[in-house]
């Protein structure tokens, strides 16, 4: 019997090692057959696998966050259609190479929600990695000096999803337009990129100093990209511990206060919640 535990540990079967321990420890399993116990233990060492797997991916992926899709509020108005962002999350536009483009100003949550998507897909078996758009210059910069440069073109090549934060944030050079324009054309119509930027993309071409590149690039990327527009206030200011609370949410009014507020209110004013709602934006291509 020992002799079979060291060569399960030797094959590291671990999770196949712990559920035959606890069949041979608890009494509930033994009027079980040899088959059904069999299968039981299978799916121990199966369900382990995934998970180390999964784990694996997640790591790769240097996510800023590890968030999942009930951490998204979609009440906020920033024109994020909750149906749209779900459909998103199955990856269907991964298995057709398509890439996304979140735009909007400071704050409004592209990268949170990138960070999401990825988390999510990574879930789901798919490779990701994100990174943000002056680090990867950085990154490829640095393996041209220590021999690693193939190695690490090889490898942004294969995840199925590549999230370029903070996108032209900062005007590429003719050396990193260059750069950029590989990643991208290894990638072009056999991988999916996600970019968050605050950017317009009408305004991606000035920021790459060399026309014939900046063409280059946008025709590898506008072409196949869906596009969310968000708008609205800086969620790191909406979920402030200082932002001032509403009037008619300030316990330390007093009920009078309280009345002669509602009182003064028009008829027909529509409810707070109603207004954010009129506020949201159409998203999408």
């Amino acid at each position: 019997m020992q002799a079979m535990i060291e060569q399960l540990q030797h094959m590291k079967l671990t999770g196949l090692l712990e559920a035959w321990r606890e069949q041979q420890a608890l009494p509930t399993y033994h009027d079980l057959s040899f088959d059904e116990r069999l299968a039981l233990m299978v799916e121990r060492e199966y369900i382990r696998r995934q998970n180390q797997r999964m784990q694996r991916r997640l790591r790769q992926a240097r996510l800023p966050v590890h968030a999942t899709l009930d951490a998204v509020d979609f009440d906020v108005p920033r024109g994020l259609k909750k149906i749209q962002f779900l459909e998103f999350a199955q990856g269907h536009w991964l298995q057709e190479n398509l890439s996304l483009i979140f735009l909007g100003p400071t704050g409004v949550g592209k990268s949170f929600l990138a960070a999401v998507l990825a988390h999510h897909l990574c879930k789901q078996g798919h490779t990701v990695r994100y990174i943000k758009t002056a680090d990867l210059l950085l990154e490829l910069k640095l393996t041209k000096a220590d021999g690693s440069y193939p190695k690490l073109r090889k490898q942004l090549a294969a995840y199925d999803l590549l999230v370029l934060d903070e996108w032209l944030r900062d005007p590429l050079s003719l050396y990193e337009a260059r750069e950029i324009l590989d990643v991208l054309d290894e990638r072009f119509r056999k991988a999916s990129c996600l970019f968050a930027t605050q950017i317009p993309v009408e305004q991606w071409h000035p920021q790459i100093q060399d026309p014939t590149l900046a063409d280059a690039i946008l025709d590898r990327i506008v072409h196949d990209a869906m596009k969310v527009s968000l708008r609205g206030e800086s969620m790191r200011k909406l979920t402030s511990k200082l932002t001032p609370q509403k009037e008619n949410d300030n316990p330390a009014l007093s009920t009078k206060q309280q009345e002669n507020k509602t009182d003064a209110k028009p008829k027909n004013e529509t409810s707070a919640k109603s207004k954010a709602k009129g506020l949201q934006e159409t998203t999408g291509d």
